[in-house]
């Protein structure tokens, strides 16, 4: 069969189009094929609850994506999109009705700390102003040449503690340790594990230096600013084409995968070798998270009025709370009381939700596949810091772990990380090698969350693969 196309792309998420605007840009004939009736994987916006309120389907708050070393060379702007900066990135509520808040302002957020004050800028100061060279660093696969080892030797001693450890040497106080186990808790591991203090060093520098912005309109306008540029440099994307075995593709030199692992298996498994295969299916899941969209009639009732200012919003009390939380998810067991991440997008964008009324996103982790309706415990968790919340209500949309999984074949079990972020992982993902976007299959690459660097909205993981397979499959020099 003759080629009909240099490259094509399974899935057109962040990666999906990453992968296809760095081939196209190259000079590649690039076709995308989306499963879905729309684009986007886990960047889509949609009115889940009631007419004019506008939902993100999966991912809502874009630290990673304003920080993409990846989506910074891009005129995404021109395509479209817009970054709204909420007044406080996030907040985090405490049983005394005072909150830590996370501020773009490092000096600001440390003054809030008291006696913890000097160790927070000790911590973030230094990483603050190096985030360039460190986001370069630790948005490639760990197995690297890195050009800048002490810098990169300071961040890994540091964020391969467990964030329990790393929160109670260095801060006296509850605000701070809270503060840090919430961002910390982004990392899907419990808090006591090896690497979880990364998570929390990472987004929380993003925060100081680029905020935690949301899009204007939702998240599926980055999505589609992607998609403008990328059908600006000839590239074609079909929805609605669902695979279900590599040899339905059309023929092509290269195949970029913007799927799971499992997704991968299930695709191509018979064609793999069986060593590679076994590999892959020795592969293990992140936790899964119970998902749920609320159409409001009125602002959040928030005891703290920093929340109420912010973007984000962290609940789940403690630092000892959040981590006996993420320990019961470990471990197969549904806390009582969840660690739970909101959004209140409609303080910031007058286009999410009809004047007056509001939304607001929130999920909470849960044990792998597990289907548990988990809305009476989010909600007690938001009550705690918000009592009257519940009379605010006029509608909600849940979303388990199987409804996940059918909104989005990626996100199997609830899973919205392409797999566990442990230390193991994150060294061997999917497979121990310096290119692990390369299959055992010629010409196939894979480009999701399951490759490094993880999970997240920023590209990289796509703009990497399509790389390797630029210097691999079409001899092109990559400085």
């Amino acid at each position: 069969m003759p080629i009909e196309h240099d490259a094509v792309i399974v899935g057109s998420g962040p990666n999906g189009l990453a992968a296809a605007i760095t081939l196209a840009s190259a000079g590649c004939s690039v076709l995308v094929r989306e499963a879905n009736a729309t684009i986007g994987g886990g960047s889509r916006s949609a009115e889940l609850t009631l007419p004019g309120f506008v939902h993100d389907i999966c991912s809502a708050v874009h630290p990673l994506a304003a920080g993409s070393p990846f989506f910074k060379t891009l005129p995404l702007e021109r395509s479209g999109l817009t970054w709204i900066q909420p007044e406080i990135p996030l907040a985090h509520p405490l049983a005394d009705g005072s909150a830590a808040c996370l501020h773009q302002d490092i000096d600001r957020t440390a003054e809030q700390f008291a006696g913890d004050s000097r160790a927070y800028l000790r911590l973030m100061k230094p990483l603050a102003s190096n985030w360039e060279n460190l986001a370069n660093e630790f948005l490639k696969p760990i197995l690297h040449l890195p050009r800048h080892p002490v810098l990169l030797a300071h961040f890994g001693i540091l964020g391969l503690c467990p964030a329990t450890l790393l929160g109670k040497l260095l801060f006296k106080d509850e605000p701070a340790r809270a503060l840090f186990a919430g961002i910390a808790a982004h990392s899907f591991l419990p808090l006591e594990a090896p690497v979880s203090s990364a998570f929390g060093l990472v987004l929380g520098l993003a925060g100081h230096v680029v905020g935690w912005p949301i899009p204007r309109g939702g998240s599926q306008q980055i999505t589609n600013a992607l998609a403008r540029y990328l059908r600006d440099l000839g590239g074609k994307i079909e929805v609605e084409h669902r695979v279900d075995n590599l040899k339905d593709l059309p023929k092509s030199r290269a195949v970029m995968l913007d799927v799971s692992v499992w997704e991968f298996l299930r695709i191509a498994g018979q064609q793999m070798p069986t060593r590679y295969r076994r590999r892959l299916e020795a592969f293990r899941h992140a936790p899964g998270i119970f998902k749920i969209d609320y159409a409001l009639s009125e602002p959040i009732p928030w005891r703290a009025e920093a929340c109420r200012r912010a973007g984000t919003v962290h609940l789940g009390g403690t630092m000892n709370e959040i981590a006996s939380a993420e320990h019961d998810v470990a471990r197969g067991k549904i806390p009582e009381r969840p660690f739970v991440l909101v959004a209140q997008q409609s303080l910031f964008d007058e286009t999410r939700a009809p004047a007056g009324q509001h939304t607001l996103w929130a999920y909470c982790h849960l044990p792998f596949d597990c289907n548990v309706d988990m809305s009476g415990r989010i909600e007690a968790q938001i009550e705690r810091f918000a009592p009257g919340f519940r009379d605010c209500i006029l509608a909600r949309h849940k979303m388990n772990a199987a409804e996940l999984a059918n909104a989005n074949h990626n996100l199997t079990g609830g899973d919205i990380n392409g797999g566990s972020a442990d230390l193991a992982q994150l060294i061997a993902r999917p497979i121990f090698s310096h290119t692990p976007y390369r299959t055992a299959l010629e010409g196939v690459y894979l480009c999701s969350a399951s490759t490094p660097p993880g999970g997240g909205v920023h590209g990289m993981c796509g703009f990497h693969a399509a790389r390797a397979a630029l210097r691999e499959v079409f001899g092109t020099k990559i400085s």
